[in-house]
């Protein structure tokens, strides 16, 4: 059996009831927080950039627009809003995004014709595990060689996703993976640009055309997986991925429950999350004023400085990639917030003076067990001498371990939301998503996604 068949028969075969309580729990929990930054990323010039070069019509609602479009743009539009912000989900187990590029290809889907709930759900929960046992086989090489794995996996999620929600059987569902095998791509030397959320609208439609495709009898390598020029010798290369866990850890736990869904508290790169607990930590407790800090200096693992050692950034989308800015922002404002990666926040000159000041280094074994890969530690000296520091395993919400209290990500959602919708409907919507597996078509929370007029984001 070709790797393909067998992610597509488990996928395919996956049933509500076969869901452990726990799993429609995290779903709701990963869909509530979905909807909540995509909404927030449409005003974002990314989305308003793509949304004005595409011009189809259809029935897919653009979230938090008036406009409706073709599913296969919706997917793209809405794709590229939800990782925006970079305030979306992450999994441990994937090295990325998992939700994001899954769900805006589920709801353009269901947007087309009556889907319900359960079987939502069901489809989100397929799509989610097939990328993150992906993840399994063949991280972290495949994220430290340079790929960006939430678009060079999520296509896979959301090719079986897709392919779940339109009942596509083993066959025709492994025919979508080969098919996304061809389609998957992103790079992380475009982090810190308008690219980097267009690679996740971009996988989002992708695995929506390759369920579509094999829906209608297009053909692929049912191989295209482990050829020895397929994705895996081609993405990683041999000897750098083993496929061996994939079966035997197949829902044994779901990925969705553990490692789980990990929540951002900040809308940046979740690779900075940790020092940012620790600065705001460590301000709070001592009351620590900009002009009394001498120097800051900050220890992140290797794979996450990569990409957020940046000590002068240029634009708010670089700021978002800078462990330096964010650590600044943490200090003078003891918050870290969308509004800090909007406008010309970036020229604040209180932060700008810190920078200087902010020196990032990787952690050894000294500081943390190797296999401690999200924690940072944090040391401040004063100017009068002293020093106090702090560090932290993993930030708040990274893992089922630490999640993200319940009101924190109803006020997460109703903040973003906020910002194309009428702050009073947010509530209701948040109640919706909550009770997701009792609905019985999903237009019935779809409609609840368009503003009033006066409040309708042009997208």
């Amino acid at each position: 059996m070709t790797l393909a068949l067998e992610l597509a028969t488990r996928s395919s075969r996956l049933g509500f009831e076969d869901l452990p309580p726990q799993a429609v729990r995290a779903a709701k929990v990963g869909i509530l927080d979905l909807v909540g930054v995509t909404l927030a990323g449409m005003v974002e010039p990314t989305t308003r950039i793509l949304a004005g070069v595409l011009a189809s019509d259809g029935d897919s609602v653009i979230f938090g627009t008036a406009r409706r479009t073709s599913a296969l743009d919706a997917a793209l539009i809405n794709g590229t809003a939800s990782h925006a912000l970079d305030f979306d989900d992450m999994n441990n187990t994937l090295g990325g995004h998992p939700t994001a590029p899954i769900l805006p290809a589920l709801f353009a889907l269901a947007d087309q014709h009556p889907v319900d709930g359960r079987r939502f759900i069901t489809a989100y929960v397929a799509g989610f595990e097939t990328e993150s046992k992906l993840g399994l086989a063949v991280n972290f090489h495949h994220y430290s060689k340079g790929w960006h794995p939430t678009a060079t996996l999520g296509v896979f999620g959301a090719a079986a996703a897709a392919s779940r929600l339109l009942d596509l059987d083993a066959d025709r569902t492994a025919v979508a993976l080969a098919i996304a095998a061809s389609l998957s791509s992103g790079l992380k030397a475009n982090f810190g640009t308008m690219t980097k959320p267009l690679h996740v609208g971009h996988c989002s439609r992708n695995g929506l055309f390759a369920a579509l495709l094999a829906r209608d009898g297009f053909t692929a390598n049912p191989g295209a997986l482990e050829h020895k020029q397929g994705f895996l010798e081609v993405f990683n290369g041999a000897g750098a991925y083993d496929v061996g866990p994939i079966a035997a850890r197949w829902g044994a736990p779901f990925d969705i429950v553990s490692p789980g869904i990990a929540l951002k508290q900040y809308p940046c790169c979740g690779s900075t999350h940790p020092a940012i607990d620790v600065m705001i930590d460590l301000a709070r407790r001592h009351d620590l004023k900009p002009d009394a800090v001498a120097r800051i200096e900050s220890w992140t693992h290797e794979r996450r400085l990569q990409h957020t050692n940046r000590p002068d950034p240029q634009s708010e989308l670089d700021a978002k990639f800078s462990v330096q800015y964010c650590l600044a922002r943490a200090l003078v404002d003891r918050s870290v917030k969308i509004e800090d990666f909007e406008s010309d926040a970036v020229r604040d000159p209180n932060v700008r003076a810190l920078l200087p000041r902010i020196h990032a280094a990787t952690y050894g074994t000294d500081r943390f067990p190797a296999d401690q890969h999200f924690g940072a530690e944090v040391a401040v000296t004063l100017t009068d001498g002293r020093i106090v520091s702090g560090k932290i395993e993993e930030p708040l919400g990274r893992s089922a371990r630490s999640p993200l209290p319940a009101d924190r990500l109803r006020e997460k959602f109703v903040n973003c939301a906020a910002r194309v919708l009428p702050r009073a409907i947010a509530p209701a919507l948040a109640d919706q998503i909550e009770a997701i597996d009792t609905i019985a078509d999903l237009r019935q929370l779809t409609g609840l996604l368009v503003p009033p007029a006066p409040q309708r984001a042009r997208a």
